[in-house]
C-alpha cells in the first residue's frame, strides 16, 4: 500500500555521490539516514524509474533543474530519488547540471521505494524493480502532497505542479 498524505516518510538509508569533501562527507557515495535528512526541512522530492531513461532525462529531471531557483524560494531542498546506485545518480546529475540545485538521491536497493509502497516491477523489461514516477512535498518528514503518475504518464509529478503545491 502506498504512503498517504499526512503520513511520515519511512525511516531508511539512502546514498548520495558527494563531489567535494566537506566535514562529515567524503568524496564518493555517502550513506544518510532519511529521518536525519528530512528533520526540520521542507523538501520537494520527485522519483522516477531510472537515470538516463527517456522521459526521466528529457523532461522530469530537467524540469526540476530549470525551476530549482523558484522552488527553493518555497522549499529547503529538492531531491531526485531513483532505484539506481549513487555513482549513476551522481553522473546523471552532473550531465544535467543538477549540482547545487537538485540532490541526486540513490535508493540502490529500492528499500525506501518499497517502504513507501511506490515500487513497480519492470523485470519483464530487464531493469528489475524500480520506482513509480511521483512527487511528494515533505514538511519535517510528513507527506503534505503526493502525486503518483499513471503508468507511462508524465502529468502530475512535474516541477510546475510541485511549484504550485509548495
Amino acid at each position: 500500500m502506498a504512503i498517504k498524505v499526512g503520513a511520515a516518510i519511512p525511516a531508511g538509508k539512502v546514498w548520495e555521490y558527494i563531489e567535494e569533501e566537506t566535514p562529515g562527507c567524503s568524496i564518493g557515495p555517502n550513506e544518510f539516514n532519511v529521518e536525519d535528512l528530512v528533520k526540520g526541512k521542507r523538501i520537494a522530492l520527485f522519483a522516477l524509474p531510472g537515470a538516463f531513461t527517456p522521459t526521466c532525462s528529457a523532461k522530469h529531471l530537467p524540469g526540476y533543474v530549470e525551476k530549482a531557483d523558484q522552488l527553493k524560494e518555497k522549499v529547503d531542498e529538492i531531491w531526485c530519488l531513483s532505484v539506481n546506485d549513487a555513482f549513476v545518480m551522481g553522473a546523471w546529475g552532473r550531465e544535467h547540471g543538477a549540482t547545487g540545485k537538485v540532490r541526486m538521491i540513490a535508493d540502490g536497493n529500492g528499500e525506501l521505494t518499497k517502504a513507501l509502497g511506490l515500487e513497480m516491477d519492470l523485470t519483464a523489461r530487464g531493469i528489475g524493480v524500480r520506482s513509480q514516477r511521483y512527487s511528494i512535498l515533505l514538511d519535517n518528514g510528513i507527506v503534505k502532497t503526493l502525486n503518483v503518475e499513471a503508468p507511462g504518464k508524465f502529468e502530475v509529478s512535474d516541477a510546475d505542479t510541485m511549484l504550485s503545491q509548495a
